[in-house]
């Protein structure tokens, strides 16, 4: 949800809420204020009429609202000295209206040539479901003009006083860390976008300074270690040539050139996963999945060989994505090398190509954990040949084109899923 359109609706939130109190506190003010006014025009009325009866005394004999909107009967002293005078609510029926409708009623007693009376005046008031009815349509009327009003400020007040805002994040999009040209963002007259739009250029130039410093010292890191890996490579090879040597020398040298072998292919691979991390292969191209899972698999074929181990492909679909050609074939040979190098002997590695992914399946006796699978290192085994880091590549370069990766184990088939 935009900034604006959130602003809105807490706005509109508060105003409702505001609204509503307002409406309570203003009804029950409005309705005190009504019968304040009806009560003073009752008790004037009532006046009115006993100084009319002083001079009238016919009108002292009234026992129903026939003729008027007052009643006056005769009543004994202990009526008229027990008395509280009050005013109440009560319906009466109205001819025009031809149903009983609300109305105010005074009553109360006054003497009269010593005579006591009391009287009933009334008058016509306001129905409160009206009344209610009239302010609820007020005040939904009030809001949709409030809300209304925000909405045309947001779009055209605030919406000019955001867009430097705006203009930094779309700045910000076409940053990429591995430039080595500075980010550059646009200056604003509001005091917090400029210091955001400051703060992000040196965090991003920080960053860029950082990643290139990190690049320089894996690649001139692996560079230093490659050389003299291969030197001592190099010089353990002439050395088994040397005549004389005895089988234990020969097989310790052995063992010396296999451990080494292994650390310069480690280096390779840790320098590719820093690369694929670093987002360093940025070419792209339209990749047949298929195409290349058989190129795969040719080069895989003596390897399968070896171990007896048969590599069956079933195309149920063909996958074309955009990428990286270098990165496509890196992580199903990951994945098959993976396959081939855990799977039983005299068993079957199945890959499986559907329409929007791709299984490999090999069979084993235990299940890898979940937890630590794609982590580096994490289905490292000393014992074997592998350096730790192979399904870490795959995961990295999943990342990058968001494919997800599954893992799964059942019936003694490990089976791992890119889903495109």
């Amino acid at each position: 949800m935009k900034l604006l359109n959130l602003t809105t609706l807490y706005l509109a939130g508060l105003l409702f809420l505001l609204l509503t109190l307002w409406a309570v506190i203003f009804y029950f003010q409005m309705l005190d204020e009504i019968y304040d006014s009806l009560d003073d025009g009752l008790e004037n009325q009532k006046i009115l009429i006993m100084e009319q009866a002083g001079m009238d005394p016919s009108i002292l004999d009234r026992p129903a609202f026939n003729e008027g909107a007052y009643i006056i009967q005769k009543v004994e002293f202990n009526q008229f000295k027990n008395f509280r005078e009050s005013y109440r609510d009560t319906l009466m029926y109205m001819q025009n209206e031809e149903d009983f409708e609300p109305v105010r009623l005074l009553e109360s007693v006054f003497k009269q040539d010593d005579s006591y009376y009391k009287i009933k005046v009334i008058t016509s008031m306001v129905e409160e479901d009206d009344l209610v009815k009239e302010l609820l349509i007020s005040l939904l009327l009030l809001y949709l003009g409030l809300i209304g009003s925000i909405l045309i400020m947001n779009n055209l007040l605030l919406k000019k006083i955001w867009n430097p805002f705006y203009v930094l994040l779309a700045q910000l999009r076409t940053v990429k860390i591995q430039d080595k040209k500075k980010a550059e963002f646009i200056t604003s007259r509001v005091e917090e976008f400029q210091y955001l739009g400051l703060e992000m250029k040196k965090f991003i130039d920080q960053a860029q300074e950082r990643y290139h410093n990190q690049k320089e010292f894996i690649e001139n890191s692996s560079h230093e270690m490659q050389t003299p890996l291969a030197i001592a490579i190099n010089n353990l090879e002439e050395l088994t040539e040397t005549p004389g040597l005895k089988k234990a020398q020969v097989d310790l040298i052995a063992k010396t050139l296999n451990k080494l072998e292994s650390l310069t292919r480690f280096n390779k691979s840790l320098l590719l996963l820093s690369k694929i991390k670093n987002q360093q292969f940025l070419e792209f191209e339209s990749i047949n999945f298929n195409e290349l899972i058989k190129n795969v698999i040719e080069d895989f074929k003596d390897i399968a060989q070896h171990r007896n181990v048969e590599i069956v492909l079933i195309e149920q679909g063909e996958v074309k994505i955009e990428m990286n050609k270098e990165l496509a074939e890196i992580l199903f040979t990951n994945l098959l090398k993976n396959a081939i190098i855990y799977n039983g002997t005299n068993e079957t590695v199945t890959i499986q190509v559907l329409a929007n992914s791709v299984n490999i399946s090999n069979t084993s006796n235990f299940a890898l954990d979940k937890e630590k699978l794609f982590n580096r290192f994490g289905n490292f085994n000393a014992s074997s040949s592998s350096n730790g880091l192979g399904l870490a590549i795959v995961k990295a370069i999943a990342d990058i084109y968001s494919f997800r990766v599954d893992y799964k184990f059942e019936e003694r088939l490990h089976t791992f899923s890119i889903n495109f």
